[in-house]
């Protein structure tokens, strides 16, 4: 009896052991991205946490921190401190990163794309993996590419249907590309975070914004703060879930392979919602009370050359190895 119950103590120790050990090895990551809870951002953010989780069997998870909490509010900062290894994870967009890959400005040069498929031919072929190498030079991992989406014209003094109508109108701007191209329209820009643009709005600090329909006018409700929108498909912006090299290279080849696959299941389900809420998105906003306007082509041509000088100049940024990558990825698709 005493050695059976000394073998049921020993078993049980050991049982304690296994448990401790368990919860020792179970990891918490914290992934942090630039816009409110409510945002297609924030769902995809969400739905990799729940994939990795079940993936490694509740080993390794995700806790996501919207608004750029981390990095004290400011968006652009959060790719270096991923970079640096201060931030495991990071969903941003690309013109955010700029300021640290200028590079990046790429993907939203004015009227780059004018499709969905077009898009896709290189944030999923080969010009993605290409910005991909250049990211990695700077710490980050790209696990997959999501989507911001085409950035549309909001704003409260009047419907914009020319370059001419942009004159004088105090417009809010992500990043300094969007600021060329705001001279250029003869706005006058603003570079302001995400988290201090709403409030802006509202006591008319600025006179409007520019953003996608479906990942970030409609779950921010900008529409209760804005009276007009043009649908002007002028820039492309998308997002990718990043992870920091340090965080990377420490974990074995088997876990990698289930972080990443995690993040291209959750980034193409993000893309897929944002584009289904893009794609209701103006009846919705005519039906909350925006006047929406939807340029012709003759329209978005005029458009198209006076942001110009914007494109060229951040071309020259990003360099025509780059430039000529994504153009042919581009002609591709037609």
């Amino acid at each position: 009896m005493k050695a059976a119950k000394l073998g049921g103590r020993a078993l049980a120790a050991l049982i304690a052991g296994a448990l401790m050990l368990g919860t020792a090895s179970a990891e918490t990551l914290r992934l942090s991205h630039n816009v409110g809870d409510t945002t297609t951002w924030h769902k995809g953010a969400e739905k990799f946490g729940e994939l990795l989780s079940e993936a490694t069997d509740g080993e390794m998870t995700v806790r996501v921190f919207p608004n750029a909490q981390l990095s004290g509010g400011d968006q652009m900062k959060q790719a270096e401190m991923v970079g640096r290894g201060a931030l495991d994870l990071v969903v941003t967009s690309a013109i955010n990163v700029t300021p640290l890959v200028p590079e990046m400005a790429i993907f939203s040069l004015p009227y780059l794309y004018s499709s969905y498929d077009e898009v896709d031919a290189t944030t999923q072929g080969a010009p993605g993996e290409m910005m991909a190498r250049i990211l990695l030079e700077k710490g980050i991992v790209v696990l997959a590419w999501g989507e911001n989406g085409f950035r549309e014209l909001t704003n409260n003094v009047r419907l914009v249907k020319s370059p001419e109508d942009m004159k004088g109108l105090n417009m809010r701007v992500s990043g300094p590309m969007y600021i060329d191209v705001m001279n250029a329209l003869g706005a006058n820009p603003t570079q302001m975070q995400w988290s201090e643009t709403l409030t802006a709005l509202q006591q008319g600090v600025v006179d409007g914004q520019e953003n996608p329909i479906g990942a970030v006018i409609i779950p921010q409700q900008v529409y209760e703060m804005q009276k007009y929108l043009t649908a002007w498909h002028y820039s492309y912006d998308p997002v990718f879930l990043g992870v920091s090299k340090a965080k990377w290279d420490s974990l074995d080849a088997e876990t990698q392979e289930k972080m990443r696959k995690a993040a291209v299941e959750a980034m193409a389900w993000q893309r897929q919602i944002s584009r289904e809420a893009t794609a209701s998105g103006i009846a919705f906003l005519r039906e909350k009370g925006m006047e929406v306007y939807e340029p012709t082509a003759e329209e978005l041509q005029a458009f198209r050359a006076a942001t110009k000088p914007a494109f060229d100049k951040w071309a020259g940024k990003v360099g025509s190895e780059i430039v000529e990558a994504f153009q042919s990825a581009i002609v591709g698709t037609n």
